[in-house]
């Protein structure tokens, strides 16, 4: 369905370019999401940003997330009741974690946006991408963080997705912008004729292209 990650970013930013002009800041999640959020940040000629998430899992089911902790000037917390309640997640358990994994969060920050100030959002058009959604849980999280940011608009973008994650995250953003949703989905990697695993150096790289583009474009 896509070439790769930048062939899936220019097909989505062509369905955001109606956001140009509502002051936009794009909003990347890691790693995967970083290649598809440089390509519409150029064509919306919008500062980018990276929502740094945590999945806090349950005692001796590290896969199976309780939980998870979202960065920023107030770190959010979401849980999952449900599963808390099944696995007997206790609160000394989730606040333990939570500060585990906020260190976590703040290591990654520096690591690839160095000294780089947050992007500000309040008033402005969110949009949050990343490279595609299986369950929601992580997009779920990260869209609770930013919408207490307080920007005008909240839009979720993605390449593909399944039909009833998109529906179950409809309550969550203002407008959903999703290029496919096959009802067979096994694997993201499926839709996507290259889809390599991307490392620390490699957000990095891009956040610098980011950065220097924008500066280029004569933002300030």
């Amino acid at each position: 369905m896509f070439a790769d990650r930048e062939d899936a970013g220019r097909q989505l930013a062509a369905k955001l370019v109606r956001f140009k002009d509502k002051d936009p800041v794009v909003l990347a999640l890691p790693r995967g999401g970083v290649p598809i959020g440089l390509e519409v940040a150029a064509a919306l000629d919008a500062p980018m940003d990276l929502v740094l998430v945590r999945k806090i899992g349950t005692p001796g089911q590290p896969e199976l997330a309780v939980g998870a902790v979202v960065d920023g000037d107030k770190p959010e917390l979401v849980i999952n009741e449900e599963v808390k309640g099944l696995a007997h997640v206790t609160g000394e358990y989730i606040t333990q974690q939570k500060a585990l994994q906020l260190e976590e969060i703040e290591r990654r920050r520096k690591l690839w946006l160095g000294d780089r100030p947050r992007v500000a959002l309040k008033g402005r058009t969110a949009l949050v991408v990343d490279d595609g959604i299986a369950t929601g849980a992580t997009v779920r999280a990260a869209l609770h963080a930013v919408r207490r940011a307080g920007p005008a608009r909240l839009v979720l973008g993605v390449p593909v997705a399944p039909p009833d994650t998109i529906a179950s995250l409809r309550d969550d953003a203002d407008e959903i912008v999703c290029l496919a949703t096959p009802d067979i989905f096994w694997a993201l990697s499926m839709f996507y004729s290259s889809f390599p695993q991307l490392d620390d150096n490699d957000v990095s790289a891009l956040m610098e292209r980011t950065a220097a583009g924008h500066a280029a474009a004569g933002a300030p």
